[in-house]
């Protein structure tokens, strides 16, 4: 029996589509996966590969005219045999167009209502009112997956209910697009036991990327990182951010740590960043600050936030008055509050009241980065991964420790100079290794 190739219904949106280009001939040989025609629709231009194998016995909808989806454009089968009997193309939107002729007329010849009966026996829109009240539950379910109606389907259930059965076997008799299944449409496809999917395109699926699919169905984010998004959305399309980006030696750091350990202290290089970042919010109280853009409101302490990546995102502890903190007991702080925080263990008052904060992706091999501003401050700092570079240094070029630290600031109150002279002040702190021993 010849088989029915379909316009092929590309998307819920989509109606109707234009034939762009045959690339089969009648009497040409066909398999399945070969390229039929191309069609244009309101979005794109699409190949549509055939379902059949075959030949081409003939090509109902020529090149250029436009049809509505799921109209007959040709047939596929054995040479000689005889083709089914079908309407015209546009016969599908003929209904629609039929009752402005049917209402012109009957104003004239009232009579003719009489032998207006045929149109109930035209009463295959009958079935459409069933058909809402006539479904079964699984097939409801079913045609909720599908850019399908159920008056377009002939119901073989009781007294011409629409069961899950019709569904399944419209997609397959019409050479339905699977690849439009959504991954609930095809589980349930899966269940009927059917192990591989044939495509209209020649494509076939299989139990593995069914799977895949339903792996791949939307989930919604954890809490943390809907707050993480809203805040991050926040400050990016309320801030106008500005960066400014500055290399620091810390060779004479390191290696002042490095003799620190040996005597038995110890001191990390981000406490030192943090403490650098406090000094400096002493010296320039407009960074330690914030603004609505109406308004400034200036902060009387420094309390220094710090970024700790935890598995479902990123929370903030932060470390109150650490200008006025000597170097043991913030990096104390800084130590215990990383801890809790990966162990989920910090107190919500540990993360509120920052005025400043920053983000250390040292340890993870980043050249240089910029930050996102925390809303409710004005700036943060972010430190990238020490690395080895040669450097001039009184005429000779010398490998150094160099660390790439970059401000984000709210150029709504931080200026460019501003945020210039800020971050000098930090490198000048860090690069100051006088200064780190006087504090131990």
């Amino acid at each position: 029996m010849a088989q029915t190739i379909i316009m092929p219904k590309l998307g819920q949106t989509v109606e109707e589509s234009t034939i762009v280009k045959w690339h089969k001939q009648v009497g040409d040989s066909v398999a399945k996966g070969d390229i039929l025609f191309e069609i244009e629709t309101d979005k794109a231009v699409l190949e549509v590969e055939s379902f059949f194998e075959g030949t081409l016995l003939a090509i109902i909808v020529k090149e250029g005219q436009t049809v509505p989806v799921t109209t007959p454009v040709g047939f596929v089968g054995t040479p000689g045999e005889s083709l089914p009997e079908l309407p015209p193309p546009p016969a599908r939107k003929t209904p629609a167009a039929a009752p402005i002729p049917a209402a012109v007329p009957a104003p004239s010849r009232p009579a003719a209502s009489a032998p207006a009966a045929p149109p109930p026996a035209q009463v295959p829109a009958a079935p459409a009112v069933p058909a809402r009240r006539g479904v079964s539950p699984r097939a409801r379910r079913l045609l909720k997956t599908l850019p399908l109606e159920a008056s377009e389907l002939a119901g073989t259930g009781p007294g011409g209910r629409v069961v899950e059965r019709d569904v399944l076997d419209y997609m397959e008799t019409s050479g339905y697009n699977a690849l439009r299944l959504t991954p609930a449409a095809r589980v349930l496809a899966l269940r009927e036991s059917i192990n591989v999917l044939e495509l209209d395109c020649g494509q076939r699926i299989g139990v593995e990327e069914i799977k895949a699919a339903v792996a791949e169905k939307p989930q919604p984010l954890s809490p943390m990182r809907q707050v993480i998004a809203r805040r991050m959305l926040q400050s990016t399309s309320g801030i106008p951010h500005f960066f400014v980006t500055v290399s620091v030696d810390v060779t004479e750091v390191l290696a002042w740590r490095k003799d620190l350990k040996k005597s038995g202290g110890n001191c990390s290089l981000n406490a030192c960043v943090l403490k650098a970042a406090a000094l400096a919010l002493r010296e320039f109280p407009l960074v330690n600050s914030s603004t609505d853009g109406r308004s400034v409101r200036r902060r009387s302490r420094v309390n220094i936030g710090m970024a700790v990546a935890v598995p479902d995102g990123l929370v903030v502890p932060v470390i109150r008055e650490a200008d006025r903190l000597g170097l043991d007991e913030l990096n104390r702080q800084a130590a215990q509050l990383a801890v809790r925080a990966r162990d989920g263990k910090l107190a919500p008052e540990e993360m509120r009241g920052g005025t400043f904060t920053v983000s250390n992706m040292g340890m993870l091999d980043v050249e240089n980065f910029t930050a996102i501003i925390n809303p409710g401050e004005s700036a943060i700092l972010a430190v990238a991964t020490v690395q080895q570079q040669p450097v001039a240094r009184q005429g000779k070029v010398v490998v150094r420790s160099i660390m790439k630290i970059t401000l984000s600031s709210d150029h709504r109150l931080v200026d460019g100079a501003l945020a210039a002279r800020f971050v000098n002040k930090v490198r000048s702190l860090l690069e100051d290794v006088a200064l780190w021993k006087n504090m131990i």
